[in-house]
C-alpha cells in the first residue's frame, strides 16, 4: 500500500480518491481514481508474475491509439512495482448497455467496424500466433479439470483438423477476450471511437474470425441468433469475406475457444475457489452444442458428444 500511495504521489495523483473495480479472472486489480471536479483515472496494479502483461498492455494500447482506435492512454508507469496509470474510458460496458437497451444493437454494430479497422492494420511484431495445432493444445484443460476421463488426445486430432479446414490463418492481431464487458460504450463520441478498448495484454495473432466469436459466443450473456446472424454478416461485408466462410470458422473457433473455457472456468473454480464461473458453464455448453451443429464440423461432432454437461460433472 505504501509503494502504492508513494508512486500516486510521485506523479501528482496522490490527492485522487481509491474506489475499488471488480475484478476479472487474473491476478491484476484495479482502482478508479476520482477527483471532484475533474476526469477520473483507471490505476492498475500487476502482481509480480504480471510484469510480461502490464509490457503487452502497454504496447498494445499505444498500437490501437495510433490506428485511431480508442484504448486508454498511459499517464504513468512503474514497471517494476507493477503499477500504472491510464486513461478512465467510461463506466457504460456494452453488455450494461446491452441490457438496458436491448433493441440497440449499435454497440454490436461499431464493435464489429472496430473489428475490420483493427484487422486492416498490419499488427505489431513479435506476437505468438494461434495456429491449428497451438488451437489444439489450448484445450487441455478441459481434460485436466472439467473432464479428467476424456480421450483428449483424440478430440484434439479432430479439432485440430477443423481448424486446419476452416481457420487455418493466425493472419490478425486478436485482443482474444473481446466481449461486452470488456468494451465500454461511449454513445456521445463518432465512429469507432464509440468503443473503448480493454483487457487486450493477451493480444495474439490469429484467424480474423477469432475476436468475431469471442464478441458472438460470449460466455457471459446471450446474444440472440439474429443478433449473431445479422453481425457475422456485417462482418464479412466489413472485411470482405465469404459469409459462409465466415459462418464455418466461427463454428470451429467457437469449438475451439469455449472448450478451453470449461476448463479453465472450472480451473477457477476447483484449485482457485473462483466458484462464480460455475454458473456460466451452462451457456458455455449451449454454444458448444450449437456449433457443432454447423457442418463443416461434422468430422469433431461425434467426438465432441462424449464430453459431459456441466450438471454431469463435479467442478
Amino acid at each position: 500500500m505504501a509503494d502504492i500511495d508513494a508512486f500516486l504521489a510521485r506523479h501528482g495523483f496522490g490527492s485522487h480518491a481509491r474506489l475499488p473495480l471488480a475484478g476479472d479472472a487474473s491476478a491484476r486489480r484495479y482502482e478508479r481514481l476520482a477527483v471532484p471536479g475533474g476526469d477520473s483515472l483507471i490505476l492498475m496494479i500487476c502482481p509480480p508474475e504480471g510484469r510480461a502483461a502490464l509490457d503487452a498492455f502497454v504496447t498494445i494500447a499505444g498500437h490501437l491509439t495510433e490506428i485511431g482506435l480508442c484504448a486508454p492512454r498511459l499517464h504513468a508507469l512503474d514497471r517494476e512495482a507493477g503499477l500504472a496509470v491510464i486513461e478512465d474510458l467510461g463506466e457504460i460496458q456494452v453488455a450494461g448497455w446491452a441490457e438496458a437497451h436491448p433493441r440497440d444493437i449499435t454497440p454490436y454494430a461499431t464493435a464489429i467496424d472496430a473489428l475490420a479497422r483493427l484487422q486492416a492494420a498490419a499488427p505489431p511484431p513479435g506476437l505468438a500466433a494461434l495456429t491449428p495445432s497451438i488451437g489444439a493444445e489450448m484445450i487441455a484443460p478441459l481434460g485436466e479439470w472439467y473432464a479428467p476421463g476424456l480421450d483428449l488426445g483424440a478430440l484434439q486430432s479432430a479439432l485440430h483438423d477443423a481448424l486446419e479446414r476452416h481457420a487455418p490463418a493466425a493472419s490478425v492481431l486478436a485482443l482474444r477476450d473481446y466481449h461486452a464487458e470488456n468494451l465500454i460504450w461511449r454513445p456521445e463520441r463518432s465512429g469507432t471511437d464509440r468503443i473503448g478498448l480493454l483487457d487486450f495484454q493477451d493480444a495474439l495473432l490469429a484467424p480474423p474470425e477469432y475476436d468475431l466469436v469471442s464478441l458472438l459466443r460470449d460466455a457471459r450473456r446471450d446474444v440472440s441468433e439474429d443478433l449473431r446472424h445479422a453481425m457475422m454478416q456485417r462482418f464479412a461485408a466489413a472485411t470482405g469475406r465469404d459469409p459462409e466462410a465466415v459462418a464455418a470458422a466461427c463454428a470451429a473457433l467457437g469449438v475451439q475457444r469455449n472448450l478451453r473455457i470449461l476448463g479453465i472456468f472450472a480451473r477457477l473454480a476447483r484449485r482457485d475457489g473462483k466458484t462464480r464461473y460455475l454458473a456460466l458453464m451452462p451457456r458455455v455448453w449451449r454454444q458448444i452444442r450449437a456449433d457443432l451443429d454447423h457442418p463443416a464440423l461434422a468430422g469433431l461432432a461425434p467426438l465432441a458428444a462424449a464430453i459431459p454437461a456441466p450438471e454431469e460433472t463435479a467442478a
